[in-house]
């Protein structure tokens, strides 16, 4: 690559390009490989939009030509994210108008971006006027901070007076976007063998006493109104919701994703940000509430010995697999690559901020001690967080696949894994 840096740049330790301490400004940040290639993530998307405001907008780059998705998929994954006992008013009322604006035709991919809007339903009648993008006068400004909601950070970071202006955007509400980015990575991996599903193991202390789940289970978790396939947990978990709903309180709990099919090798141990373990973790974190990511038995392992912690490697007998574990303690990762075991993931959620007997707060337009703000809220959210981590993850799965089989079209793609998987089988038959 000629004159690369630019003159005026150069490269930092980091691999990236920064201006030279004398040069021009940069404001775009390139990631650049120890080879001196430029790095980019395979998919990438971003979403716009404010939990009362017209609608969301997501939009997802990356994805091959002639995936198989329609309206009625994405329309079924988002219905998914309304199941859940616990759930507030608003789950009705977010049955929004779904736009798929561009990226698919007569239900196939174009390899272009695939873009959605989510209409708001209410927003004409309730919130035009609260909302609207034009200038206007503010009344009833929110200026008592919820603890444990980004209201007060995003008040003084921005220096916004209403907390509106930051609770609309950090509303779990954005989550919607994600599962409809997430609907499209899951037809994805579908097409290339890759099953995703999540289901709820704890809520309210309640833990349910399952095996993980297989993908021939998602239909019973689904009509289970925790999303949880230990019926007599899912009974316990409800009555721990409804104490906490009849005391103005709420609970939390922890959601597991598992994916079966992966091939070995997604991911990679050469450098920090390409271990799959660190985006799984990230992708997680990076939901509503979410306070802490296990991958595997990752909790356990800490408080055992290792010749207890790991996966032991034995000759497969299993259709498709060449080489197995004893067992799965890892999740399915081991080095920040997958191991062709099934990937498990955990996410554990903190009860929601938004209560019905708010805790204490200052009020920052008299500097009074106060009560927090109250808004229309759930009491119990982690059947809808798991499906958003399913999202999430079918999100940095399908980025990975694309990051290690690339290909213009789905085609293509299918075509590079088949090979890869052939050319694996006849390493190991060649082994004495």
């Amino acid at each position: 690559m000629a004159d690369f840096p630019a003159p005026g740049y150069r490269l930092n330790e980091a691999r990236t390009v920064e201006p030279e301490p004398e040069g021009r400004q940069c404001i775009l940040r390139l990631v650049v490989s120890p080879t001196g290639t430029i790095s980019l993530d395979m998919l990438r998307f971003l979403t716009s939009g404010e939990s009362h405001g017209f609608g969301l907008v997501v939009v997802l780059e990356g994805l091959p030509a002639g995936i198989s998705f329609s309206t009625k998929d994405l329309a079924n994954e988002l219905a998914r994210r309304r199941l859940g006992f616990g759930r507030g008013p608003r789950m009705a009322i977010e049955e929004d108008r779904v736009r798929i604006v561009g990226g698919l035709r007569h239900g196939k991919t174009l390899g272009s971006p695939f873009s959605v809007l989510i209409e708001n339903s209410e927003f004409a009648e309730k919130w035009a006027e609260t909302m609207s993008p034009d200038p206007g006068e503010v009344s009833g400004a929110l200026t008592r901070p919820r603890p444990g909601h980004a209201d007060l950070g995003g008040m003084i970071k921005y220096g916004f007076e209403d907390a509106r202006n930051v609770l609309e955007r950090s509303s779990a509400r954005e989550t919607a976007a994600r599962v409809a980015a997430g609907a499209i990575c899951k037809a994805f991996l579908e097409a290339v063998g890759v099953r995703v599903l999540s289901h709820v193991l704890e809520v309210g202390g309640v833990r349910a006493d399952v095996d993980i789940p297989h993908p021939d289970d998602l239909e019973a978790i689904d009509k289970d109104p925790l999303r949880c396939l230990d019926s007599r947990a899912s009974q316990d978990m409800a009555a721990a919701i409804e104490a906490a709903r009849e005391e103005g309180d709420t609970v939390g709990g922890v959601f597991e994703v598992v994916a079966y099919g992966l091939p070995v090798g997604l991911g990679s141990y050469v450098h920090w940000d390409r271990r799959l373990d660190c985006r799984l973790a990230g992708a997680l974190m990076s939901i509503n509430a979410v306070k802490a990511v296990e991958i595997g038995e990752g909790i356990a392992q800490a408080r055992s010995r290792g010749s207890q912690a790991h996966d032991e490697i034995v000759w497969g007998d299993s259709e498709g697999l060449f080489i197995e574990r004893k067992t799965n303690r890892a999740g399915g990762i081991e080095g920040g690559m997958t191991t062709g075991e099934p990937l498990v993931v955990r996410g554990a959620m903190k009860p929601l901020s938004s209560l019905a007997r708010p805790l204490a707060t200052i009020d920052l337009a008299t500097g009074k001690p106060a009560e927090a703000i109250t808004q229309r809220t759930d009491t119990c959210a982690v059947p809808a967080a798991a499906v958003v981590g399913e999202a999430m993850v079918s999100f940095v799965l399908a980025d990975a696949i694309l990051e290690k089989f690339g290909g213009d079209t789905l085609g293509e793609i299918q075509e590079r894994i088949r090979a890869y998987e052939a050319r694996l089988k006849r390493r190991l038959d060649s082994l004495p």
